[in-house]
């Protein structure tokens, strides 16, 4: 019987796209024996490994297919099974992706781990509408924040991030966009210019813009749904004066 060979390596798939896969990750993804993999994951990846296993383990709001520590005895248990699980996430595994601690309990047990980094949809999804997260003359550098810890309170960090110039992008904070919106009025920043993208990198993504006073309202307004990336910062402006540009551009030819 030929001796199963243990490994894991853990892909980051982008934000949705699947042409945004690394071209690394689709070399891990075409030689897997398992795949677990999330809500977020674009599932036209698994074409790539038709033969392979697949086990759904995503979580959306409301609803888990398995929880975190299933997960990781899961991986481990396949991989000394059935040889290379391949553990597919949205954007990339390290930005609130949970990946160190898959790779940890791997590690622990002695089986090897590698990390294929995905792009993430913190800063490609503000690029694809426009945005550059830092710009010379309006964000020197940007934060990125998760609109909620894990007991489900509000991210206290958003208060610190409000206080200064930088780009701030909030990943999964679509439910708190009125809290968000709340924290920069009270630090007189109501006036300061947010756009709420859904859906980045695929045919349905679309786009918000407003400032802080009006943002909540216009994304009730337009129906927007999560997944959503926020992002707040004079660079927001830049998408409309681009894309201002370009109708002028196309008018004159």
């Amino acid at each position: 019987m030929k001796q199963v060979q243990s490994r894991i390596t853990l892909v980051g798939a982008g934000p949705g796209d699947p042409d945004l896969l690394t071209i690394k990750g689709q070399k891990a993804v075409r030689s897997a024996n398992v795949i677990l993999y999330d809500a977020l994951v674009n599932e036209e990846l698994l074409e790539l490994a038709p033969a392979a296993k697949k086990i759904f383990v995503g979580k959306r709001k409301g609803f888990k297919a398995l929880g975190q520590d299933e997960i990781n005895r899961l991986i481990v248990s396949e991989a000394l099974k059935n040889g290379h699980v391949v553990r597919l996430k949205g954007g990339d595994s390290f930005v609130f992706g949970r990946g160190y601690e898959e790779l940890n309990y791997a590690q622990l047990l002695g089986i090897p781990v590698e990390v294929v980094p995905g792009i993430s949809s913190s800063i490609a999804v503000p690029a694809l509408a426009g945005i550059p997260v830092t710009h010379r003359g309006s964000a020197n550098g940007f934060y990125v924040l998760t609109a909620v810890l894990a007991d489900g309170c509000l991210n206290p960090e958003l208060r610190l991030a409000a206080q200064t110039n930088a780009t701030v992008v909030i990943l999964m904070g679509l439910s708190q966009l009125k809290n968000i919106a709340g924290i920069y009025e009270e630090t007189g920043k109501g006036q300061t210019s947010v756009a709420v993208v859904s859906n980045g990198s695929l045919p349905q993504q679309k786009s918000v813009t407003g400032t802080v006073e009006t943002i909540v309202e216009l994304v009730e307004q337009q129906r927007i749904k999560a997944p959503a990336v926020i992002v707040i910062g004079e660079v927001v402006k830049l998408a409309a004066e681009s894309n201002a540009i370009g109708i002028i551009h196309q008018l004159l030819n």
